[in-house]
């Protein structure tokens, strides 16, 4: 590690760069070692970094190479720049809506699957759950009720449906929002993020299925009902089998969506199209088992 002293005005700050890579870029360096000084000082959203010209007599680097530097870590959000008096760069606070995006984009090309989601939701979402008991006032109790009563019935367009899923998913963001756990509510948010936005789960929302949606609001009621009583293992343990029963569900939706086979026993059809009568026979078997 080097560090270079910061002399005049500026002399009781210094800045830690790391040791340089070879296949490392300067400005990546110094926005590195920018990122390391805004820790060791604890610097807050809103403290503005030093001025250009320090920065570039400090470092030894060239002003385009310093506003590289701070153009990446504006690209990044933690910092933003204001032009005219009083300008600057200031550090700025990444909201979890951009981390969220940034974190998605990482996976854009990863093919993720229904199964890889939710075995990460079945670990964490019955921890986020029994880590809300305490935190939940009667007007949070009554949110969570209200947003149940939008998939209270049968959907009757495919509108309608692809809405009902996005509010029973909207049920646990609300519970993200109240877990005092940061990690646990951020990695729980970022699952439910891809559930609305990965496109096989946009294919699986467009074809209403009720037992996926009545399945939910039975587990989502005696979610309500434990973390009334202050129940953190009975939250555990109704979130865990949701997750479980959502999963074999999702799955059996994907299955169908990616045509690697047809499932008749719990797929909703659409109204105005009428089953075959060889489907209406594989149907009435399947309703036997």
């Amino acid at each position: 590690m080097t560090k270079n002293p910061i002399k005049g005005p500026l002399k009781d700050m210094e800045l830690t760069t790391r040791p340089r890579k070879r296949d490392r870029k300067r400005p990546d360096i110094i926005a590195d070692a920018l990122k390391d000084y805004i820790a060791q000082k604890g610097l807050r959203p809103g403290a503005r970094l030093p001025q250009e010209a320090d920065l570039i007599a400090l470092l030894g680097a060239s002003k385009g190479t310093v506003r590289e530097a701070l153009k990446s870590m504006e690209t990044q959000g933690i910092i933003t720049t204001r032009t005219g008096p009083g300008g600057g760069a200031f550090i700025d606070s990444v909201s979890e809506g951009r981390a969220v995006e940034l974190l998605s984009n990482y996976f854009f090309f990863k093919n993720l699957s229904i199964r890889d989601i939710y075995e990460l939701r079945i670990l964490l979402e019955p921890e986020m759950a029994a880590a809300c008991i305490g935190h939940l006032s009667e007007d949070d109790f009554q949110r969570l009720e209200e947003v149940m009563t939008w998939y209270a019935s049968h959907p009757q367009s495919i509108e309608e449906a692809r809405r009902q899923r996005h509010k029973e998913l909207e049920f646990h963001l609300v519970l993200v929002e109240l877990c005092p756990n940061p990690l646990l509510s951020f990695f729980c948010r970022f699952m439910i993020d891809l559930l609305m936005n990965l496109t096989v789960c946009k294919k699986i929302y467009d074809q209403p299925n009720t037992e996926l949606r009545e399945t939910g609001r039975n587990y989502q009621f005696r979610l309500i009902e434990a973390l009334r009583n202050g129940d953190g293992e009975t939250a555990r343990a109704v979130t865990y089998q949701h997750m479980c029963a959502a999963q074999r569900l999702m799955e059996e939706q994907e299955a169908v969506v990616e045509n690697r086979f047809l499932r008749v026993g719990n797929i909703d059809l659409p109204r105005d199209l009428p089953p075959s009568a060889e489907l209406r026979a594989l149907s009435g078997i399947a309703t036997k088992h």
